[in-house]
């Protein structure tokens, strides 16, 4: 595709009824990662490789790629964050080094373009410094034609699994099928709307969403536990 943007209809969104709208249904991130590879077993073909967004999507994808017996990669997409925060964005940048802006955010925070153009700069120097942490020069397998299984920990707005998904298309993925543990459900729409396939064992909704609100166990994972999850299925 070229990264472009096609009009498609909506993807499928699979889901555990069991689990909607509630919360604390997973232990940790490495049970959610097994509850979603149940939801995909037979599903993905045997050729499929699974993607994880770090740090946090890292140990569900390295759970979900062990019980699927698939080879495990990264897509390393960072927020590009409101100078006064370490949690908000306005955008985010890619591992392939493609950028994504929220216009309407930059407009109603009154950013200007020096600080986009610096808070862009700090979120791509992030993206490549993980990538070199996680796969030193080895570049990614080619990914043209081939169904990548993308896995973040959760999704709340959703604009980085959105960019990752883009950043997939540039490369020529085949289909892109999106595993979360858990997400709110006016994001997943947007997801589904550029995804070919979704997954999401705990749908909520409602006007106050968090991932971490899914979990009994939360934490945020440090980027060397997330690089030696990586590396041990690697065989490194």
């Amino acid at each position: 595709m070229n990264g472009k943007q096609e009009n498609r209809a909506l993807a499928p969104v699979y889901e555990r009824p069991d689990l909607h709208g509630r919360v604390h249904v997973f232990v940790d991130r490495e049970q959610a990662g097994e509850v979603l590879a149940e939801m995909l077993a037979g599903r993905v073909p045997e050729t499929a490789l699974v993607m994880g967004i770090p740090s946090g999507g890292v140990p569900v994808a390295v759970a979900c790629a062990r019980r699927l017996g698939l080879p495990l990669e990264v897509a390393v997409v960072s927020k590009v964050l409101l100078p006064w925060t370490t949690e908000a964005g306005f955008g985010a940048v890619a591992f392939d080094g493609s950028v994504w802006l929220n216009e309407d955010y930059i407009r109603a925070y009154g950013l200007d373009e020096e600080t986009v153009a610096r808070q862009v700069a700090a979120a791509r120097e992030k993206v490549e410094r993980r990538v070199r942490r996680f796969r030193g020069t080895r570049p990614l397998p080619d990914l043209a034609g081939r169904t990548v299984v993308l896995v973040d920990d959760g999704i709340a707005a959703g604009s980085t699994m959105l960019t990752a998904i883009r950043a997939l298309r540039r490369l020529d993925a085949g289909e892109v099928v999106v595993a979360v543990p858990t997400a709110h459900d006016d994001s997943l729409l947007r997801v589904a709307a550029e995804a070919d396939g979704v997954y999401c064992a705990n749908v909520r909704e409602g006007g106050r969403f968090a991932v971490a609100e899914a979990y009994v166990a939360w934490r945020d994972v440090p980027e060397d536990e997330a690089v030696a999850l990586y590396r041990s299925l690697q065989g490194e």
